[in-house]
């Protein structure tokens, strides 16, 4: 635990936005206009701009390509088990976007939300200004530049002890990486933003491997033991003369029903846990890194009975998250083809039976890998829905139904069974 600075409050004053206002700036900063972006220097001016919220409390960051929100929120429950005022801020938002917001264990309010967007905005509007008298082009501020200097000042505000970062993409350029933590967390690697990290495994490791800094206490989870990955995050680690703890763990039993628990066991840096979680295999593997993750920070084992019923009263929605259970609505926000994987294998082990599970409603980004995401889902499901979601960046529902149909010729089924929902 580190050194914190005492009560915060904004340096200056600002307009206030309504709510809706707010909301819309979050989804679109073009309000904001800038010329130079995006770069975490933008992030880095603007927390400066407002007198280092971040600084007034700890923070914690978590990387990788999956598994990092649900570590990120384990970790905020098991801190917040030990007595502190945790925080903890995640992407994206499932139906609203003070969800990314949350302060021991609750959603931020809209007020808060709202207050925290108007001073993140204003700070902008004020380096950019700065900026251009000095004969600079103005930044360009995105969404997730102004919803994570947002969340910073909400944080700040609520006085938390620690909060816990979900890194949006990557790493290095990251707008959680303007902040300083004490502790980092990488989960896994797979292969994801392509175009923006890299295409090979070893090129994306070393983007993320990039908040691995010196004296930071470092946890590599599962997912980063694939030998080049595992070479890049060892290269990293030795260049800032810092020694990571892998996690690890092992699995007991396994539930025998969808919603079931899950016992597993698990070493950490000072203690050993058997624990249950209701969540699938792969979650035991998070919550083991959580674990690590918080012992590093507190310098310290847990203790056992907290730490237990946090992790069995740690929500982890669009995560194998059992909405109903008669008739069964499952929703998971798998969105790579490793992710997706994951999710089948849960879901083999708990319902082998193919024609037993409900149908399948599908949408995907563009930018995703649309035909890896559908090669390994399509097949696991006996009747497929193809929709949309409300991104600008979702795939046509034509498009991706053609991409479903000839997956499913290619297996032999019915390709024509496929219903497509425009709303």
């Amino acid at each position: 635990m580190a050194k914190r600075l005492g009560r915060y409050t904004v340096p200056f004053d600002f307009p206030s936005l309504l709510y809706n206002d707010a909301v819309e700036l979050a989804a679109d900063t073009g309000a904001l206009p800038g010329t130079t972006g995006p770069l975490l220097e933008t992030v880095v001016d603007m927390l400066d701009e407002l007198g280092r919220p971040d600084e007034h409390f700890d923070c914690i960051q978590v990387a990788g390509t999956n598994g990092k929100t649900s570590t990120a929120r384990f970790s905020a429950a098991l801190l917040r088990g030990e007595g502190l005022r945790a925080a903890l801020y995640t992407s994206p938002q499932l139906v609203r976007y003070e969800e990314r917001m949350e302060v021991d264990g609750s959603v931020v309010a809209p007020e808060s939300f709202t207050r925290g967007v108007s001073i993140a905005a204003e700070a902008g509007r004020r380096v950019n200004a700065r900026r251009e008298l000095e004969g600079d082009l103005p930044y360009h501020i995105t969404p997730f530049d102004l919803l994570t200097v947002a969340a910073m000042v909400v944080f700040a505000e609520a006085a938390v002890d620690v909060a816990v970062l979900e890194v949006g993409m990557g790493g290095r350029w990251d707008a959680t990486s303007a902040t300083d933590p004490v502790a980092v967390a990488i989960t896994g690697i797979g292969l994801d933003h392509v175009r923006i990290l890299g295409d090979t495994l070893a090129a994306i490791a070393a983007e993320k491997a990039a908040v691995i800094k010196p004296g930071r206490s470092v946890v590599l989870g599962e997912g980063t033991h694939e030998p080049s990955v595992e070479a890049v995050m060892r290269e990293r680690c030795a260049d800032c003369s810092v020694e990571p703890y892998s996690s690890s763990h092992v699995v007991i039993s396994e539930p025998d029903r969808i919603g079931g628990g899950l016992r597993f066991s698990c070493e950490a840096p000072f203690s050993t846990y058997e624990l249950e979680i209701p969540k699938p295999v792969y979650q035991a593997q998070n919550a083991s890194c959580a674990l690590a993750l918080a012992e590093l920070y507190l310098g310290r084992p847990l203790e056992l009975e907290a730490a237990r019923l946090s992790l069995a009263a740690c929500p982890t929605p669009g995560r194998f998250d059992v909405v109903r259970t008669d008739p069964l609505l499952l929703v998971d926000a798998c969105h790579n083809p490793q992710s997706c994987e994951n999710f089948v294998s849960a879901l083999d082990e708990l319902a082998p039976g193919i024609e037993d599970r409900p149908a399948l409603l599908i949408a995907a980004l563009s930018d995703k890998d649309v035909s890896g995401i559908v090669d390994v889902l399509v097949p696991a499901f006996p009747r497929i829905l193809v929709t949309r979601t409300a991104s600008d960046r979702a795939l046509p529902v034509r498009e991706l139904s053609g991409i479903v149909r000839d997956r499913l010729a290619s297996i032999g089924r019915d390709a024509d069974a496929v219903d497509e929902y425009e709303d």
